[in-house]
């Protein structure tokens, strides 16, 4: 097996060698800290009759430790450059298949049918590059992928929002999308300080469960996403102001505070204060409204 390559001194010396250094424009920072790619990995709760999917493995370090305890490991890298390297640290083990590619534009299904055939279940394990986690993760959802769970490091933020209740500041349309899929939990807390080279805002690990139903039943489940959107255009708005200007087919100015107080929903409220199952009673709501004029 490799040289483990999560320290600082051992991953300067992999860039060095291979003349790379980290990209910006792909959010590149190789984590350096062996006991929070343990935690990471533990989360994701594998073993040798499963399989993982690594999105943007770098330079291996998360991969070498995924190795250790999954019968299949496909890990997906955009940069062309890192091919070579990743070919020394974790290429050479049949169970590791390297892969260039881009997440957004990757036949996923294809890939799964490809490689995880021989599995009994699959996580996505990865360090996402923050400023496309949030289309990364949306599309891992909304393909309905056979996945048992994500377990992603993100950005700070981004996790507290993922896995934020009603009521804060942090809760809001995309809290509602991955909890409408997910059971959402928080792992770990990372800090900048275990990345070569150091970001400018702390990470998280967050693992997201495949749920095998929706916490809430709906008809249509793109008008209940279309609901959650629009009342969260302007957080500052109430919830009718927001709702009455994205809905005027389906009850107009005058009538749009019937149909939320028919719902049990003050008109005054602002929208990080609903759960989901009020968003789920407001779109069903306006579907009725929205069927009877079509």
């Amino acid at each position: 097996m490799t040289d483990k390559i999560a320290v600082p001194s051992r991953t300067r010396e992999v860039l060095a060698k291979y003349g790379i250094s980290a990209k910006k424009s792909l959010g590149q920072n190789f984590l350096t800290d062996g006991n929070i790619l343990r935690r990471i990995v533990d989360a994701a709760q594998l073993n040798k009759s499963k399989g993982a999917l690594e999105i943007g493995p770098g330079i291996g370090a998360l991969t070498q430790y995924l190795a250790d305890e999954a019968g299949t490991v496909v890990a997906l890298e955009i940069d062309q450059r890192l091919l070579p390297v990743l070919d020394e640290t974790v290429g050479q083990q049949d169970h590791v298949k390297v892969m260039h590619g881009d997440v957004l534009k990757e036949d996923l299904h294809a890939l799964f049918a490809e490689h995880f055939h021989n599995v009994e279940a699959v996580s996505v394990v990865a360090n996402l590059p923050y400023y496309i986690t949030t289309p990364i993760v949306m599309r891992l959802l909304e393909e309905e992928l056979p996945l048992e769970h994500i377990v992603i490091m993100i950005q700070r933020e981004v996790a507290d929002r993922m896995t934020a209740s009603p009521g804060g500041k942090e809760y809001g349309s995309l809290s509602i999308a991955v909890q409408y899929y997910c059971e959402a939990e928080l792992v770990a807390v990372v800090p900048r300080t275990v990345f070569v080279p150091q970001p400018n805002i702390d990470s998280a690990v967050i693992r997201l469960t495949r749920r095998s139903r929706p916490p809430v039943e709906v008809a249509d489940a793109q008008r209940f996403f279309a609901t959650v959107r629009a009342a969260f255009t302007q957080r500052r708005k109430t919830i009718y102001n927001n709702l009455r200007a994205a809905f005027p087919e389906a009850a107009g100015v005058h009538d749009m505070r019937e149909v939320l107080l028919s719902c049990g929903i003050e008109p005054s409220r602002r929208a990080e204060t609903l759960s989901m199952e009020e968003f789920a009673r407001l779109s069903e709501r306006l579907g009725v409204l929205s069927g009877k004029q079509e």
